[in-house]
């Protein structure tokens, strides 16, 4: 085998989150964005290491064993890998996905996969960038296209949010065409993303315009114009943001209120949450209903126990289990997610919630309390190596493991393992369907 040599076969599994593995001739191609039974044809483009090659699709030779992609952006937008796998199929894929990561953590009870309540328009937030298709193209709002740092491409139909979404959009987009969008090259320019939040419980929308400080512009008239859009919902805020980091990321240095009010008003399981635009929130509501659910009903009993929820962003699985528990600590990093979970504990009644600002590596010395039950929420890349040693030495009677990357999940459950933990529930629940990701939630016991 050399590089540029043509081969077909068939993918026979896909690892996590999206690399193909095609075997020919016991030489192992990986192929990414590719999905089990695909027959393809390939073009070898890199060699790894011995027996092992990258390759190239170059034809989809059995496009009628999938379904055609419901939104017309696939394969432009890097987001949404799945869409030409009917959704059970898609629940099979992702449920297999953890199963081989989590193959050698030994024996547990599996409860399979749990369906997300919808697979299309569940989001209830959106970051859109503002750039260019093409070197020198037309402004354009959206989302990068797949594999490319820099071009965006408009995405006016996005088929994982309500269409509200894509009228903001086209509206925003047409109305400040005249102005220039922020150059991540040369760090110039003015426009640089459009939030949009929306209440799975009201409909209200919240519009957060962000730009650089380098042209000033007001704002005043474009807003009073999107509150007369012909949407489904009702825009109730409108902010604008400046932000003037290097980086490609929203990193807010002052939020103006050009319209009504900074949050929305969301219900789950019960209770109400006030959420800002940054605000850490599940992006799909009716999921995390399920997926608290779930989770909480791995647990046998609350009644009476001390729980720790650790990486507690705005509060809301600490203030559902402090419903049942006699006291909760929530740690959080994110000040504006702390003050946000304190002010929804006093607006639902809640005062057996302690929520601390600060990294769980360093604040979990300071509490005074031992916990019964430990709930871990972390971001993507898991817990830190030394925060989970100092997680392990509270020896919790149980811990709750919720994880959005089931590759971090599988890193940290042998840590757990190796210093007495025993692994006794699984579940994965999809909170994101169309996409690669899943939500994973274990619960171990202590074993000492």
């Amino acid at each position: 085998m050399k590089e540029k040599t043509v081969l077909e076969g068939t993918i026979e599994k896909v690892l996590f989150p999206n690399k193909g593995i095609m075997n020919i001739d016991n030489k192992i191609i990986h192929v990414r964005d590719t999905l089990v039974g695909q027959q393809l044809r390939v073009e070898l483009s890199r060699r790894k290491r011995k027996g092992m090659w990258e390759g190239k699709v170059l034809e989809v030779l059995n496009p009628e064993y999938f379904k055609s992609a419901d939104c017309k952006y696939y394969g432009q937008c890097g987001g949404c890998n799945l869409q030409q796998l009917p959704y059970e199929q898609q629940l099979t894929h992702k449920y297999t996905q953890v199963k081989m990561l989590l193959e050698d953590l030994g024996e547990y009870e599996d409860l399979g996969i749990v369906s997300s309540p919808s697979e299309f328009e569940y989001r209830n937030k959106m970051e859109f960038s503002f750039g260019n298709e093409y070197k020198d193209g037309p402004i354009t709002l959206g989302m990068h296209k797949k594999r490319r740092m820099y071009d965006i491409i408009t995405m006016d139909g996005c088929k994982i949010v309500n269409e509200d979404f894509s009228k903001i959009l086209r509206f925003i987009l047409s109305s400040l065409e005249c102005l220039p969008f922020y150059d991540k090259k040369t760090h110039t320019g003015y426009l640089r993303y459009l939030l949009i939040r929306k209440s799975e419980y009201s409909g209200d929308l919240l519009v957060n315009l962000v730009t650089s400080s380098q042209v000033e512009y007001d704002f005043t008239n474009l807003s009073e114009q999107l509150t007369k859009l012909d949407i489904a919902g009702k825009v109730i805020g409108f902010l604008h943001t400046l932000s003037d980091t290097l980086s490609d990321a929203v990193k807010p240095e002052s939020i103006k209120i050009v319209y009504g009010q900074d949050y929305l008003e969301e219900k789950l399981l019960g209770l109400t949450f006030n959420i800002s635009s940054f605000s850490f929130f599940q992006t799909n509501t009716k999921g995390a209903e399920v997926l608290y659910t779930t989770a909480l009903g791995l647990l046998e009993n609350l009644n009476d126990k001390v729980v720790f929820d650790l990486y507690s962003g705005t509060g809301t699985i600490a203030q559902i289990v402090a419903t049942q528990a006699r006291k909760v600590y929530g740690i959080e990093i994110v000040e504006e997610a702390v003050n946000k979970a304190r002010e929804n504990a006093t607006l639902n009644k809640i005062n057996n919630c302690t929520f601390l600002v600060g990294d769980v590596l360093e604040l979990v010395e300071y509490l005074e309390e031992n916990p019964d039950i430990i709930v871990l929420d972390p971001p993507r890349e898991g817990i830190h190596p030394k925060a989970i040693q100092k997680i392990i030495n509270f020896r919790a009677n149980e811990i709750l493991y919720i994880s959005c990357k089931p590759t971090s999940l599988a890193r940290d459950l042998v840590i757990f393992k190796e210093n007495g933990y025993k692994i006794e529930k699984i579940c994965c629940v999809d909170m994101f369907p169309q996409t690669n990701h899943i939500e994973t939630i274990c619960l171990l016991s202590n074993n000492i």
